[in-house]
């Protein structure tokens, strides 16, 4: 700004002494300026709300947009990042008002359970994960759990375990439904041995009530975001703790794999897992356990509209396949999307109603 300021002064001083040739030749100077320096050029800020579990490759797919943008788009591309759980994620749009170019959740069913239709109206299905529990060789009993016996050591005496505040994060309310899915598969009641006795989450039969302030004693550990219950069993200040499969892959943990009845993987357990329900003291919503399916959307208002469309292509594209694969956590093929589906994307998703 202020170099352009100083060109056009200078150009009105001389204007007044030089000839009518030499103005033109200062003015295509001027402009030439303009175009070596890129002044054209476009820069936008796109605003990603989004699972805190999506943080390394979503991370790694904005990258290689921002590429892209810049060649193909003639847009510089930057991100700001807001990770969370997905609860919190949509509810920064419907009760705080903030405004997001892409609202990206562990949880497909929250976009059309509290966005749509008011803050959006269209969401995607794109990637799958599963339950696992990680731990580390610093872990309590680490050289005997399995996946067998991984219920009974997390009962002995000393062995500390934690997973992610369901109120906010579905790792939170996937990872209680799945002590209850324990109980169906095991026959044993693990469900009231390691959620009951230790926190106030309740459940009548298969129906489980998690209160708004949900409280613990030392043998159970909830934080509100399931990547950093992963930092406490890194540094050893936690023994076991419930993630997704691909985020443990990421970090480079040990994990134990549980059964498919238990760790919501497996789309055929579907009307198995449905036996199980959350009512979350947040949101006064009952939530079934289904399988895991993330969900993406640009909400109505998005600032940047157009150029966040052209990224969630991206992102179902090719490319973001490619990273996720990578990044172990698998892909639908192809996408689904349902309601007011953009133009631009149809060919990359599969549209149900």
């Amino acid at each position: 700004m202020f170099k352009y300021s100083f060109l056009f002064i200078s150009l009105v001083v001389l204007v007044k002494k030089a000839a009518p040739a030499m103005v033109l030749i200062l003015l295509l100077s001027v402009v030439a300026t303009g175009c070596i320096n890129g002044s054209n050029e476009k820069e936008e800020t796109l605003v990603i709300f989004h699972a805190s579990s999506l943080s390394i490759p979503l991370q790694q797919v904005e990258s290689e947009f921002a590429k892209y943008a810049e060649e193909n788009l003639g847009v510089k591309v930057k991100f700001q990042d807001e990770a969370s759980g997905s609860v919190d994620a949509v509810r920064k749009v419907t009760d705080l008002g903030k405004k997001a170019d892409i609202v990206a959740v562990a949880d497909y069913t929250l976009i059309p359970q509290l966005m749509v239709p008011k803050y959006a109206d269209f969401y995607v299905l794109f990637a799958t994960n599963e339950l696992v529990l990680v731990y580390t060789d610093k872990s309590k009993d680490a050289d005997e759990i399995n996946s067998d016996n991984w219920y009974e050591v997390l009962a002995r005496k000393g062995v500390t375990y934690g997973f992610s505040n369901p109120n906010v994060d579905p790792c939170g309310y996937r990872s209680v439904m799945a002590f209850k899915l324990a109980d169906l598969y095991y026959g044993k009641p693990i469900f009231e041995e390691l959620i009951e006795k230790h926190t106030n989450i309740k459940a009548n039969g298969t129906s489980i009530t998690a209160p708004k302030e949900i409280t613990t004693d030392r043998k159970v550990v909830i934080r509100d975001k399931s990547v950093d219950l992963v930092s406490l069993v890194e540094s050893g200040a936690l023994d076991y703790a419930f993630e997704y499969k691909s985020v443990a892959e990421q970090r480079g943990l040990k994990y134990i794999t549980l059964p498919d009845e238990i760790n919501l993987k497996d789309f055929n357990k579907a009307d198995y897992y449905g036996q199980v329900s959350i009512t979350l003291g947040s949101t006064g919503k009952t939530i079934k356990a289904k399988p895991i399916v993330y969900g993406v959307t640009v909400p109505k208002d998005a600032p940047h509209k157009e150029l966040a469309i052209e990224f969630l292509k991206f992102l179902l594209g090719e490319e973001g396949k490619k990273v996720f694969q990578e990044n172990h956590q698998d892909f639908l093929n192809p996408p689904v999307a349902f309601g007011n589906i953009p133009a631009e994307i149809k060919d990359e998703v599969k549209v149900e109603g």
